[in-house]
């Protein structure tokens, strides 16, 4: 059974930084490509970051330039650090692995900007 924690998240004012990270039980590598996503209240989840297998990364416009998507393939964990945050940025953040056919989901962490 794959399992991802993720930590990281927390109260912050706008213009601040937070890093998540999700430690992933497998091997980095097993996973076709690894992510981040985020749920706000009344929205539907949608995509911030990914990486996959070969390092390549992807950012959502609304994040780019802000958030920065990376792993440690020794320690399975990837991080997202979100810099400059604003309030919509406010959301529970997930992580997300990918194997083919199927996908795996931490429990999120909870990420609120706010003054």
């Amino acid at each position: 059974q794959v399992h991802l924690v993720e930590s990281g998240g927390g109260l912050v004012q706008p213009g601040g930084s937070l890093r998540l990270s999700c430690v992933v039980s497998e091997n980095i590598f097993d996973f076709t490509s690894m992510g981040w996503y985020r749920q706000a209240p009344g929205k539907e989840r949608e995509l911030v970051a990914t990486i996959n297998v070969n390092g390549d990364t992807r950012v959502a416009d609304s994040v780019k330039g802000r958030f920065i998507i990376s792993r440690d393939v020794a320690k399975n964990t990837v991080y997202l650090q979100m810099n400059t945050l604003k309030p919509e940025d406010t959301a529970v953040y997930y992580c997300r692995a990918d194997i083919p056919y199927k996908v795996y989901w931490g429990q999120g962490t909870q990420v609120t900007v706010s003054s």
